[in-house]
């Protein structure tokens, strides 16, 4: 059985602040889906360190071709990362329920 290379996966700051940002708002109205939301993206976030190409890459008319790649999560979250040699860099955490044209402008 052929072994496949394993990435070390780096979370940026703004991605940590953002994550943050959307669990700490839902835990006002549910403090048990919070918990269980921020669960799933972690374990998402963490899966990357396996096979992170597995995901296409996001395509938007002011972002670099071939750049990054997007991870959607439990129906409303983005995972927004790049992969340079055998690390993946976890850029922002969008809650897609909000306007986040921001990123694609």
């Amino acid at each position: 059985m052929e072994n496949k290379p394993q990435y070390k996966v780096i979370v940026s700051g703004r991605a940590r602040q953002m994550l943050a940002n959307h669990i700490r708002f839902m835990a006002q109205k549910n403090p048990s889906a919070a918990r269980m939301a921020k669960n799933e993206l972690m374990d998402a976030i963490r899966s990357l360190y396996q096979m992170p190409e597995r995901f296409p890459f996001l395509e938007a008319e002011f972002i670099p071709p071939n750049k990054y790649h997007k991870m959607f999560v439990e129906k409303w979250y983005l995972i927004v990362y790049q992969i340079k040699d055998q690390t993946v860099y976890v850029d922002y955490v969008v809650d897609c329920r909000q306007d986040y044209g921001w990123l694609v402008r």
